[in-house]
């Protein structure tokens, strides 16, 4: 009768030697920030004539195309008054945790009182995510410069931040 002691440990090897051998794809290096759903708040820089500055609350989103450094973005400004702020970025990545952006969109006030003004324009949106390192949750923070934000002329300012949760 033969000695099978030895027999594990050749099939351990053969097993290595298999796997080094067969053609492997390379990895692929994704950055861990994404598509989030967000709550935080958003205080007015500029503000009309007679008119206080304003401070609002935020709800934020962020589709991620996982293709592309390219995303849709939505904030909707609820206070006194509510507005909407529509944006496609490009997503510049800084590390895997976090990433600037510039996005380009309109400034959609539904009511007068908001913090980027009176009446619907051109948005741009500069920010940086952070995604929190082994969680779901994303940090975020951005300005809308909406330029001819007010009815009587001029550029409506305002900065947003908040907490996020990613999908």
């Amino acid at each position: 009768m033969k000695n099978l002691s030895h027999l594990p440990l050749r099939m351990g090897a053969i097993a290595v030697g298999l796997a080094l051998c067969l053609p492997q794809s390379p990895a692929s290096a994704q950055a861990a920030y994404g598509s989030y759903v967000g709550v935080g708040a958003s205080f007015g820089l500029t503000r009309a004539e007679n008119d206080d500055r304003k401070v609002s609350g935020v709800i934020a989103g962020r589709y991620k195309f996982l293709r592309a450094p390219i995303s849709l973005r939505g904030q909707v400004l609820i206070g006194d008054g509510v507005a909407l702020v529509p944006t496609v970025s490009y997503d510049i990545p800084l590390n895997w945790q976090a990433d600037v952006y510039i996005g380009a969109g309109a400034s959609i006030p539904i009511d007068s009182n908001t913090p980027i003004g009176n009446q619907t324009s051109f948005a741009l949106q500069p920010g940086i995510d952070y995604a929190l390192p082994n969680s779901d949750l994303v940090l975020f923070g951005n300005a809308i410069i909406a330029f001819d934000g007010y009815k009587r002329g001029g550029a409506a300012t305002s900065l947003q931040g908040g907490v996020g949760i990613r999908f």
